[in-house]
């Protein structure tokens, strides 16, 4: 490789600072250099250079700082929620998919410091690669202007995200109100069937949500968790649904509710099943004789002397 000229160097230099000023602006703080440039500093592009240090130790902290001030905040807004529930809200706040819609706001992905391999192969755009940069930078902050500043920080780019998931209910998480759900209605446990396609740095991921051996929903991602997820909900809103019909059956008296374990798109054949039974006890009224008296054995005619 050849060496790069003192002119090319300065530009780069100059390009950089640049840029990371630019973050800085988006990010409302300005940090010291090292610390910045390590936080942007992919293992890939380390390894490239000659085992530079790379942005992980940060990460492992700004995860930490992250869930803190997250955790905090739904503890605080939510004083009645059980743990259980808070634990999901937070799960949806504090994710790789939330986190790299994040790190896509802030265009996060043209900062980060990529090797050759994962530049060739989409990573400024791979969603765990835009969260684990996000988190490096919130350790940044929080090292360099402490916890108040990290945490304004977070505050700033979660809280949308935070009052967003008050909302959710279900959508909390896909898969484990699915598996609620069906216990519920007695159905079995749900599994997942995932296939892929496409090129190693551009893999779709199909996934089917089964229960008891019937497909209720399929969907589809850039990973196996994001497919099994949209999966998930198809099939909650599928069963949730047929759940729904049956009890608004029930209630205004069009007959007894179908087996709860009925397929989706079966309905049919158990509203039929209901409404044959009520005929075949008409016809069995109408074959019985009319004078219970007559089936007494007490009731017999006695034989004539």
């Amino acid at each position: 490789m050849s060496e790069l000229s003192p002119a090319k160097k300065q530009t780069d230099t100059v390009s950089t600072a640049s840029s990371h000023t630019l973050l800085e602006g988006r990010l409302g703080y300005q940090l010291e250099t090292a610390l910045l440039v390590r936080a942007l500093t992919h293992r890939s592009f380390a390894y490239e250079n000659g085992g530079l240090p790379t942005n992980e130790r940060l990460e492992f902290l700004g995860d930490s700082v992250l869930g803190l001030v997250v955790t905090d905040t739904l503890y605080r807004i939510h004083p009645d929620l059980p743990e259980g529930q808070l634990a999901k809200l937070r799960a949806a706040v504090v994710n790789s998919r939330a986190l790299a819609e994040v790190g896509r706001g802030l265009q996060l992905g043209s900062f980060i410091r990529l090797g050759r391999g994962e530049e060739g192969t989409g990573g400024r755009d791979k969603a765990s690669i835009l969260a684990d940069t996000l988190e490096a930078v919130i350790g940044a902050v929080y090292l360099d202007q402490g916890l108040d500043a990290a945490s304004e920080l977070v505050h700033r780019l979660f809280d949308p995200l935070i009052e967003k998931s008050s909302n959710l209910g279900a959508g909390l998480d896909w898969k484990t109100s699915l598996q609620e759900l069906t216990a519920a209605e007695a159905l079995g446990v749900p599994e997942y069937l995932v296939t892929e396609s496409g090129p190693d740095h551009e893999k779709t991921f199909t996934a089917a949500a089964r229960v008891g051996g019937v497909s209720y929903g399929t969907g589809t991602g850039r990973s196996k968790k994001e497919a099994e997820q949209q999966a998930a909900e198809s099939a909650w809103r599928s069963i949730r649904a047929s759940a729904d019909a049956r009890e608004a059956a029930a209630k205004s008296g069009a007959g007894e509710p179908a087996a709860a374990g009925a397929p989706l798109g079966d309905g049919d054949g158990a509203a039929e099943a209901v409404d044959a039974a009520p005929a075949d006890v008409a016809s069995a009224s109408e074959a019985a004789p009319a004078d219970p008296a007559s089936t007494d054995p007490a009731s017999a005619e006695a034989p004539t002397s």
